[in-house]
């Protein structure tokens, strides 16, 4: 299937109000003009380093928005300020506060998310659910940065919906409107219990490239 097929089949079945983003993490240029050609404009993005050429190489192309969707190393907020839309993986004060201070730097604004981390996993990103509230305050304090909502990626190995409701759940509590939940494999579940954003890769690109060492 096409890059331009596989966007009609998946934006066909979103509902009003959820934004696909096409996760577009280890491939080419080439097949991000494809899908932009095809009326795709919200990509996301794992890496710094394997972003910023492309963020290069794709800067003649108008409405492109870019979500930064990875683990965000502090050191290298620097390179993200003034460049993308969205960072939807803020999960600890540290990294809110050089994304703001770089943001000011270059006059530019920010949404942000929180990342929480529903299961408790050690090797994934996230903050606890107990200190989102605790998060959630200082950033909004934080002048350049508008926090907006919440994303997840449940475990692998459990059912994706009671973590999705939690997070919705949460969000609610926060007050917040965004919530950035749903792959590949589960996205009909995450939109049906609130998502906002679904981040699709392989379900509009195919099967993924390898990742080049050090990318």
């Amino acid at each position: 299937m096409s890059i331009a097929a596989a966007l009609a089949e998946v934006t066909a079945r979103l509902p009003p109000g959820v934004t696909l983003i096409a996760v577009s993490k280890t491939q080419p240029v080439e097949a991000i003009r494809e899908a932009y050609a095809a009326g795709q404009r919200h990509f996301g993005e794992n890496y710094v380093q394997e972003w910023r050429p492309k963020a290069e190489a794709l800067a003649d192309l108008p409405g492109l928005v870019w979500h930064f969707i990875g683990g965000l190393q502090t050191n290298k907020a620097r390179f993200l300020a003034g460049r993308v839309a969205w960072v939807h993986t803020v999960d600890r004060i540290e990294l809110a506060r050089e994304l703001s201070r770089r943001c000011v730097a270059a006059g530019a604004g920010l949404r942000v998310l929180l990342e929480v981390n529903l299961g408790g996993e050690a090797q994934k990103g996230g903050c606890a659910f107990s200190a989102a509230p605790a998060l959630a305050e200082a950033v909004r304090a934080l002048p350049a940065l508008e926090l907006v909502g919440l994303t997840c990626i449940p475990p692998p190995d459990q059912e994706p919906r009671p973590h999705f409701r939690a997070l919705r759940a949460l969000r609610d509590r926060l007050g917040l409107a965004e919530l950035s939940m749903g792959m590949s494999a589960d996205w009909p579940a995450a939109v049906e219990e609130g998502a906002t954003f679904v981040r699709l890769g392989t379900a509009i690109f195919g099967a993924r490239p390898v990742r080049a060492a050090g990318a």
